[in-house]
């Protein structure tokens, strides 16, 4: 399956009394690179998405985003210390009969101590908290994954018109590059006439020349390469793997053989078919950058 290294993926869920989202997207890269925003409190958390994420894509350069919102778990628990309050009560009531002042005091005025309260923030139970993180982070992979495997077939499809263009090109080549050896040898024949009117003309030497001809300007086993790549092509985007880097160097070597076919040929006709061939091998280049 063709994927694109560029994809989109959310999910959002009420889990353990949190609203959980996570947002995962990439954009192409030569290797996974991660990259994450979360709480401080999650960070513990970070290694173990980064795992999850890389189980499931091999290239891309990927940022995850968590963000977390108490909904009903506890966040801290308050105790309080009530002998000291105790203490602070007692303390005021005898000041209160001392200085012969009302006694006024209220629960509200011990409040106002902040040593009577302490405040703890509420466990987690951090394994349950991972399982309830996890859960989101797999629905936003899931999704992540379909989005690049949408944009994958897209681009799949598009390289597949291109080599079905190049597979014609290749045999209009041929064609071309068949019918050349004989013109030659009629346009030497014909030249040498002129030159050598009163003379015998060599049939034998006419022979020779265009052998070396056909010799130096054979294009068959570049064609012939050229047909055998277009065919590994189709078999490797039909592959259930990452495949770019497969693709990235198939690509080069059909584009030097394409390179050798025009530096050959020395063939006007054939030079601006492979001229063609090159600019349609640079698009399906620069859409295998898309490709993980």
């Amino acid at each position: 399956m063709v994927r694109s290294m560029t994809g989109y993926g959310r999910a959002q869920q009420e889990r353990g009394g949190r609203d959980i989202t996570i947002e995962i997207k990439s954009v192409n890269a030569r290797y996974f690179e991660y990259s994450s925003r979360m709480p401080r409190s999650f960070a513990f958390l970070d290694d173990r998405l980064k795992k999850l994420v890389g189980g499931s894509i091999s290239r891309g350069k990927t940022e995850l985003a968590l963000t977390v919102v108490n909904v009903s778990a506890p966040e801290a628990s308050i105790s309080v210390n009530m002998e000291l309050a105790q203490s602070y009560l007692d303390a005021i009531r005898a000041m209160s009969d001392t200085l012969g002042v009302r006694d006024d005091v209220t629960a509200s005025t011990l409040t106002r101590f902040s040593d009577v309260f302490t405040t703890r923030k509420a466990e987690t139970d951090e394994e349950q908290l991972w399982q309830d993180v996890r859960a989101v982070a797999e629905a936003a992979v899931e999704n992540f994954v379909a989005m690049r495997a949408a944009e994958g077939e897209k681009l799949k499809a598009d390289i597949l018109s291109r080599l079905g263009y190049l597979e014609r090109a290749v045999g209009e080549v041929e064609e071309m590059s068949a019918g050349r050896v004989p013109q030659y040898q009629e346009k030497l024949y014909a030249r040498l006439q002129s030159l050598l009117a009163d003379t015998g003309i060599d049939e034998a030497r006419i022979l020779t020349e265009a052998a070396i001809f056909a010799d130096k300007t054979a294009v068959d086993e570049e064609t012939v390469r050229l047909r055998s790549h277009l065919r590994q092509y189709r078999d490797i985007l039909e592959l259930n793997e990452p495949v770019g880097r497969k693709l990235d160097f198939l690509t080069q070597e059909m584009n030097r053989e394409t390179n050798t076919i025009g530096s050959k040929a020395q063939d006007l006709e054939i030079t601006r078919k492979v001229v063609d061939m090159k600019a349609e091998i640079e698009k399906i280049r620069e859409q295998i950058q898309n490709i993980e």
